[in-house]
């Protein structure tokens, strides 16, 4: 967990420092535009990620600040970290105990999932938001599913461009039998991690569905679904136009059901939608507790919004019982009276004014 946050020249906060006095849920609270977002994009960042906003480190920097930014967080371990970014530099820098670290390294010491607004819309979006959602999931328990994702939309893309310069068949068997070993590894990747999930999971269940992850869940050893899926490149080199028509894991879907509702969850209202992504988020928690023995951050940006006062009420009981630290943000501080061990925070205009004990 962490114990005290520091951010300097960060988004509109010039200097601010957040003690959590090792309580498991940090409420930050506050109006719109107060920089509440902006403190969960920094801890996120803590990760080794891009942050929960993925925005360009130039966007990150303070206007009128000194340029660069930086991210300092102790844990309850004495354990320290920082990330940060220097004005003509091309991307972060991480220390861990004041010694250098790639951003690799710091995701050993801070296992952490989100949820923003912009996920709100994840049942009723493009497939493509649906797979970059459940494989930044699969990806906190295989480090390599990330690493592999990008190479297969890389060898994707040199397929297509091959494809389109009227490459001889060897460079085009060379690519096929590479993406073949790589398409078949991130299907795994993905179905092991479903079911993973659904043990942790009452009133949904998630699936995959696509080429390969149907031949697998069919049976087929991954090794047979390489083949079969080799000899479908093989048979599929024409440009439709001057694209590529190709069917694989880079259009592959995920499903989740309403189990309590028995329809699936696109279908139903928008905060019982709200309702099934938290569920999800809390079991992924559960998941890295019991997998690694850690206790995982969970980031939650406006989190009670769509729901109900049941479902708040459910929500913060399941927080409590979670073992994970909770940061989540709001408008109203009287919304979050109800949750447990917490600290309290209030945010205005890029600065922390208060933090308050339970006692609030």
């Amino acid at each position: 967990m962490i114990s005290t946050l520091s951010l300097t020249d960060f988004r509109n906060h010039d200097a601010c420092r957040i003690i959590t006095n090792n309580r498991r849920n940090v409420i930050i609270t506050g109006p719109n535009g107060a920089g509440k977002t902006a403190i969960l994009e920094a801890v996120s960042m803590l990760s080794g990620d891009r942050g929960m906003r993925g925005a360009p480190m130039t966007e990150i920097v303070r206007f009128d600040g000194g340029g660069g930014f930086s991210v300092f967080a102790t844990l309850d371990d004495e354990t320290d970290l920082s990330v940060y970014f220097n004005s003509g530099d091309t991307n972060r820098r991480a220390k861990i105990d004041g010694d250098n670290a790639t951003l690799t390294d710091l995701g050993k010491y801070l296992r952490m999932v989100w949820l923003t607004p912009r996920e709100d819309r994840l049942f009723v979006d493009g497939a493509s938001e649906r797979r970059a959602f459940f494989d930044r999931l699969a990806g906190a328990f295989d480090t390599s599913h990330t690493g592999r994702n990008a190479k297969l939309a890389k060898l994707l893309s040199e397929r297509a461009f091959a494809l389109r310069s009227g490459a001889n068949k060897h460079w085009l068997d060379a690519l096929d039998n590479q993406i073949a070993g790589c398409a078949v590894a991130v299907a795994v990747a993905r179905i092991q991690y479903a079911g993973n999930l659904n043990y942790f999971l009452t009133r949904c269940a998630v699936s995959v569905s696509g080429k390969i992850e149907q031949m697998l869940i069919d049976g087929m050893t991954p090794g047979d679904a390489e083949r079969a899926y080799m000899e479908y490149l093989y048979n599929t080199r024409e440009l439709v136009g001057d694209k590529m028509v190709l069917d694989g894991p880079h259009k592959s879907d995920f499903g989740v059901f309403n189990n309590e509702l028995k329809l699936p969850v696109h279908l139903t209202s928008t905060g019982q939608q709200k309702t099934i992504l938290l569920d999800l988020i809390l079991a992924h928690a559960k998941l890295i507790h019991v997998k690694t023995g850690a206790r995982p951050l969970i980031l939650l940006d406006e989190a009670a919004a769509h729901l109900d006062s049941n479902a708040r009420n459910k929500l913060f009981e399941e927080l409590g019982a979670a073992h994970a630290q909770v940061w989540a943000t709001g408008l109203d501080i009287n919304v979050f009276k109800d949750v447990p061990d917490a600290t309290f925070v209030t945010c205005m205009d890029g600065q922390i004014n208060n933090i308050l004990g339970a006692e609030k």
